[in-house]
């Protein structure tokens, strides 16, 4: 089970309270997770990537493992110790500002 850390703003949307917890029956990539993440929370679609491109929205961040993965292409792998649950992956909404 791949643990994943969603901000307040989608939990809220998404109906749940803490952490969710996705199975992959496919190649873990990022890919992979979102689309299992929105086809378990279909409300969420379109909040995290856009509907058209399957970019992922300006303000909205991926870190997993101490790093960064943003802006790493969607069919990268997800590091080891998030596909064997050991470490979370964190969607973090980005704050933008002056």
């Amino acid at each position: 089970m791949i643990t994943v850390v969603l901000p307040p703003h989608l939990r809220t949307l998404a109906h749940v309270s803490g952490d969710v917890e996705i199975e992959l029956s496919e190649k873990p990539t990022m890919r992979s997770l979102l689309d299992a993440i929105e086809a378990r929370y279909p409300m969420l679609q379109g909040t995290i990537r856009d509907h058209a491109t399957n970019e992922r929205r300006a303000y909205v961040r991926f870190f997993a493992c101490e790093q960064d993965l943003s802006h790493e292409p969607l069919d990268t792998p997800l590091p080891a110790a998030v596909v064997s649950g050991a470490e979370p992956f964190f969607i973090i909404g980005a704050i933008a500002g002056g």
